[in-house]
Order: structure tokens, then C-alpha cells, then sequence
């Protein structure tokens, strides 16, 4: 299968390179540094599954090189979708599928605008993988799972060979008829890890415990779940607490891609993880106190790391 990684990043990195490594055709979409070591030395890939290389790795930073794909995964920061989206449209031809595999809520609508929705497919992810440095991507998790699904529900043939490329890969893969029940079951639990891991700079291990800062991630959850129901998505019941189960569960070292960017001093997916709380629950009539409360102590971190980006 052509396949053209959008984002060249921990998430599009590590699947990308995956895929590679099963002989479909594979264009990683990079800039800077990274995109330099990667054309240089190949992409370089550490995981607990087993280290690998892609060498030689093809890799550009203009997408039109491509040439039209079977399969884009976009895999960028939600702060770049919508120019990413527009770059990108040189690359999908009247029957490439664009996959989502973003975090956050409201990537297939927006990617959509550019592409056109008929090429979308929603998609999520559970994988802590991020780039190490330069060429290096670090997958670091025991979990690595892929659900994705027409937004229409249907089982089409697009999604039947997506599924059959992705599965040969080795990670959990899953079709799924309600994509914006599972973007909004994952986003229960991420936008909660994304906050308290940013805001505590701690691993997931050492705050999910504490009584305190527990009722403060259960609070949040709930916050999430109200939104989503009055869009009557219908999550399950019990998603906070399968959320909760989840972050129990977790390897105690985890920490979300959004905590790794304040830590590094970089720009976050702020608005994507904590900011589109606040502003789905006024569109919706849904208090969210504790989202908005994140959103306000996060936010001065977030515009120095902006002003920085923008430094010349």
C-alpha cells in the first residue's frame, strides 16, 4: 500500500515506521532536524517490542513529492491541522483515505474542511511514543492499539484493507462502527492525563493515587462525559470508571505526549485537550468548572511557549 505519514512525530513515527518495515510504500512527511537525520541515517525506531530501523526511509517535507496515496495517516499536533490539512491535499487522489489518529475531538471535522469528508476516516490511538531526537522515535508503552471506522458506521472495502495493512504490523488493531464514541471514551481519560500530568510534571504513577488530585481527575472525567452526552454520543455507563481502571493500569512511568511538550518548554495541544472542554460545554449548556480551571493555570505556560516558537 502507498502510504504517506503526515507528521512524522511519536505517534506517526513509530506506525509509520511499522508499516514500513512490512514493505508498503511508505512517505514520511518531516521538517528541521528531524527530517535531515532521517534522510541521512533512515528513521530510527526504539520500542520495548524490539528497536528497529527503516533505512534507507523516504522522507520529504512537501507532500506533493509523494504523489497521490492509498493511505494518509495524520499524525500531526492538533495545533497544525489545519494548515497540515491544506498541505496535504496535494497528496490525496480520488480514492486516498485520510486517517485521523489524533488526540482530541474535533480533528476528522477540520481535516475534513480541506481534504473533503468523503476521504476522512476517524480514527484514535492508545501509544505513549515520542521522538527522542532528531531521526529517533522512543515507544515506550505496553499498549499500542488502533480503532478506526467509517463515519457513516458502514464496513467498507477501504476499511477492510486499512485494517488487513495495519494488522500485519504486530499492534492491536479494531474497526469500529461508532468512531465518536471511542474519540470521546479516549478523550475521557486523555484530556484528564494531559492536565494533571501537566500540571503535577510528575509520572502518571505518582498523582493518580493521591486522594485529592484523584477527586480532581474524577471530577474532570465527568465534566467530559456530560459533554459528550448532551451531543448524545452514547459512552458506555461506566467510562469514568473504566477511564480510572485504565490510568490504574497504566505503567506507573507513563507520561502524555501534551505533559512532555510543557516540560520541554514547547507549544502544547492545550486547546485540544483542556480548552475544547470549556468551549463544547458553553456550546451545550454543561458547566465544567475544573476543565476550565486547568485550561486558566495551564494557559500562561502555553503563550510564553508560543512567544518562544515565534522568537526568531
Amino acid at each position: 500500500m502507498k502510504i504517506v505519514v503526515m507528521g512524522t512525530g511519536g505517534v506517526g513515527g513509530y506506525y509509520g515506521g511499522l508499516l514500513a518495515q512490512q514493505k508498503n510504500d511508505v512517505t514520511f512527511i518531516a521538517r528541521g532536524a528531524h527530517l535531515e537525520a532521517i534522510r541521512k541515517n533512515g528513521l530510527q525506531v526504539k520500542s520495548i517490542f524490539g528497536d528497529f530501523a527503516v533505512v534507507p526511509a523516504k522522507a520529504t517535507d512537501n507532500p506533493a513529492d509523494a504523489g497521490h496515496a492509498d493511505l494518509i495517516l495524520f499524525c500531526t499536533k492538533t495545533y497544525d491541522t489545519d494548515k497540515a490539512a491544506e498541505a496535504v491535499k496535494s497528496a490525496v487522489g480520488p480514492e486516498t483515505a485520510v486517517l485521523s489518529l489524533q488526540n482530541g475531538v474535533d480533528a476528522v471535522e477540520r481535516i475534513g474542511k480541506a481534504v473533503g469528508m468523503e476521504h476522512v476516516i476517524g480514527g484514535a490511538t492508545w501509544l505513549s511514543s515520542a521522538v527522542e531526537a532528531p531521526g529517533v522515535i522512543k515507544q515506550v508503552s505496553q499498549f499500542r492499539r488502533i480503532v478506526f471506522g467509517e463515519l457513516d458506521g458502514s464496513r467498507s472495502e477501504r476499511i477492510q484493507s486499512i485494517h488487513e495493512v495495519l494488522k500485519n504490523t504486530g499492534v492491536t488493531v479494531e474497526v469500529t462502527e461508532d468512531i465518536l464514541k471511542i474519540l470521546w471514551t479516549k478523550f475521557v481519560f486523555i484530556s484528564a492525563a494531559s492536565s494533571f500530568g501537566s500540571l503535577t510534571r510528575l509520572p502518571m504513577g505518582d498523582y493518580r493515587s493521591i486522594p485529592e488530585t484523584r477527586e480532581m481527575i474524577t471530577g474532570l472525567m465527568r465534566e467530559v462525559e456530560a459533554v459528550a452526552r448532551a451531543q448524545e454520543i452514547a459512552l458506555d455507563e461506566d467510562v469514568v470508571q473504566k477511564s480510572l481502571d485504565f490510568m490504574d493500569n497504566a505503567a506507573p512511568h507513563i507520561k502524555a505526549s501534551m505533559q512532555l511538550d510543557v516540560e520541554g518548554g514547547r507549544r502544547t495541544e492545550l486547546e485540544s485537550m483542556v480548552g475544547v472542554i470549556g468551549r463544547k460545554g458553553r456550546e451545550w449548556n454543561v458547566s465544567t468548572p475544573i476543565a476550565d480551571f486547568i485550561y486558566a493555570s495551564l494557559l500562561p505556560v502555553e503563550l510564553k511557549a508560543r512567544k518562544g516558537s515565534s522568537s526568531p
